[in-house]
């Protein structure tokens, strides 16, 4: 089974890739993650926490975002791109018709009846959507925001492996970058096919074009709003490595002096120049397997975070690293 999505002429110059996380998407996305075991090596400590004092209201976000199938199209509004609070204004202005519409078809999916605050909100109540705001934001308070920095930098390194991707020799960049984006998509221009089991039909752009967010709670498939009357947005997972939200990590104090030292400061400075391992190895003077072990140092400590293309693992500074260099990071650009 496979969805077919076709692109004009019109659609090519409308795609764009994301410039930051979505924060309502990551909500949806890690709601669904709460609900699964899966990741258990990446998720498994934060999904543990947040179990043991779930309440009432994350109990009722829940219930809108199963784990498997159809989520309510209104709950990632475009307005996210802009942050928090845009989104969840723009959650609570949702048209009653919009909410209507959404409710009925996740009643019709799921096989189960709406629950009286799910019917609430589809009578567009404008206490229930205010609840509903509220709900989120407490969730992401809770949920998310300790986490952020690393949700943050994990984001910027995809994106900046993809504006590396694009701005690489070759003739078709726009190719080149759906061809890289997740191994269940495969470009046959104009026509990106999106294999799985539980996606299937024709997707016509119709001019809009096509968002590309990276996301840090999606996991091992890309997921697709594919509504007639909204922006088309495709999700693809990040690389995820072990343990990435466990209490530790994004606080590189406790490594910070293990960078002492000549070869570990040259990397860190080849990486914000872009580059692979290899490329790495060539401007510090050290064999593969030495900066490789190095690059591990400097990534363990939270300055760096490491993407794979093919077999070259492309490595790109967090936050943390760019600070520590004085703000010199690539200056790469879609």
């Amino acid at each position: 089974m496979a969805l077919r999505i076709h692109f004009s002429s019109d659609d090519f110059a409308q795609t764009r890739l994301a410039q930051a996380p979505d924060p309502l998407w990551e909500v949806l996305l890690s709601l669904h993650m709460l609900q699964t075991g899966d990741g258990p090596l990446v998720f498994g400590q934060w999904r543990h926490r947040l179990r043991a004092g779930l309440d009432i209201d994350t109990r009722r976000l829940l219930a809108l975002a199963p784990p498997r199938g159809y989520s309510p199209d209104f709950l990632t509004p475009a307005a996210g791109a802009g942050g928090l609070e845009l989104g969840i204004n723009a959650l609570q202005c949702t048209p009653r018709v919009r909410l209507h519409q959404d409710l009925a078809h996740l009643a019709r999916s799921s096989g189960r009846p709406l629950s009286p605050a799910a019917r609430d909100l589809a009578d567009g109540d404008a206490t229930a959507l205010r609840e509903l705001g509220d709900a989120v934001r407490a969730y992401h308070r809770r949920a998310l925001a300790p986490h952020w920095p690393r949700i943050r930098a994990e984001v910027d390194a995809d994106l900046a492996l993809r504006a590396r991707i694009v701005s690489g020799a070759g003739g078709d960049p726009f190719g080149r970058l759906m061809r890289t984006l997740h191994p269940t998509l495969e470009w046959q221009d104009p026509v990106l096919i999106m294999h799985g089991p539980h996606v299937q039909g024709d997707l016509q752009l119709g001019g809009r074009g096509l968002l590309l967010l990276p996301s840090f709670f999606c996991w091992r498939k890309p997921t697709i709003l594919q509504s007639e009357d909204l922006l088309p947005v495709l999700v693809y997972p990040i690389e995820h490595t072990p343990r990435q939200l466990a209490p530790d990590q994004g606080r590189a104090g406790h490594g910070l002096h293990a960078l002492l030292g000549r070869t570990r400061a040259v990397l860190l400075e080849a990486v914000a120049e872009g580059g692979t391992t290899t490329e790495l190895a060539r401007c510090a003077d050290v064999t593969a397997a030495t900066a490789s072990h190095h690059v591990s140092v400097l990534r363990d400590a939270g300055l760096l975070v490491t993407r794979r293309v093919g077999g070259a693992a492309h490595h790109t500074l967090t936050p943390l690293g760019v600070d520590l260099l004085g703000g010199r990071a690539p200056g790469l650009t879609v």
